[in-house]
């Protein structure tokens, strides 16, 4: 059985590109869908709202293969003490490190995590503060910002996790990351047995999603564009996927 929390955990989400907050469709620069305003305000906003972690995406970072300057101490400190996961960038745990000395409470590796190597060091010297980015497109494991699609599936990669002793995974279906066309159900089901705490992210569009994506064993959901979009609020998402429902 999957390793899940006691909670569903709801993580809105603050994608950053040229300094500002967005929704990209399926994760290409040139396809903003949706804008947040500065990352430090949205940050703000999360934490009136209910939130209880922040996730963070430093998308100049992912395309350019390391993160921007700055960008996290700034957004951790409008988090007002709340944990923030950071991703974009992190190819290699020198850079991960610092970006816990900066306050991140988390730190994303997708790219690098399809060196096994990697995924052992990774996880013997940031321990739970490490969680891998099983990005997919086309049933492949996508990386480089996800323009560059790889041979390796998604289980193989979760049971390379599982063999390194990861302890988090985050599920993102590229093709439906932006598009509020509903979570790739099938593509977590592969993943969720494998035991490892799964947080789902892609096509959350409605509070149904969510009560999908917590049935299905999911740890929790990272949510975007349906906030931005007006879907629902965070306290509305908070309250659909309380166990006390």
């Amino acid at each position: 059985m999957p390793r899940t929390s006691e909670r569903f955990v709801v993580l809105p989400a603050i994608d950053v590109l040229d300094g500002r907050a967005v929704r990209l469709s399926e994760g290409r620069r040139d396809a903003v869908t949706l804008e947040g305003g500065a990352p430090e305000a949205l940050a703000r906003r999360f934490v009136g709202d209910g939130a209880r972690m922040l996730h963070l995406v430093d998308l100049d970072g992912a395309f350019a293969g390391r993160p921007s300057s700055g960008l996290v101490r700034r957004v951790v400190a409008s988090a007002c003490g709340l944990p923030v996961q950071v991703g974009g960038g992190y190819r290699d745990v020198e850079t991960a490190t610092r970006a816990l000395a900066e306050g991140a409470s988390r730190v994303i590796v997708g790219t690098a995590a399809v060196s096994s190597a990697f995924v052992a060091r990774a996880a013997r010297e940031l321990g739970e503060r490490l969680v891998v980015a099983i990005d997919v497109r086309d049933g492949h494991v996508a990386v480089d910002g996800w323009e560059t699609t790889t041979p390796l599936t998604p289980p193989e990669l979760a049971g390379r996790c599982v063999e390194a002793g990861v302890p988090r995974l985050l599920v993102t279906s590229a093709r439906r990351d932006g598009s509020l066309a509903g979570p790739d159900l099938e593509l977590l089901a592969e993943v969720v047995p494998y035991g490892i705490p799964v947080l789902a992210a892609g096509g959350v569009s409605s509070l149904d999603d969510l009560r999908a994506l917590r049935g299905l064993g999911c740890e929790g959901a990272v949510v975007g564009s349906a906030l931005l979009a007006g879907h629902f609020t965070l306290e509305e998402a908070i309250d659909a996927v309380s166990l006390d429902r």
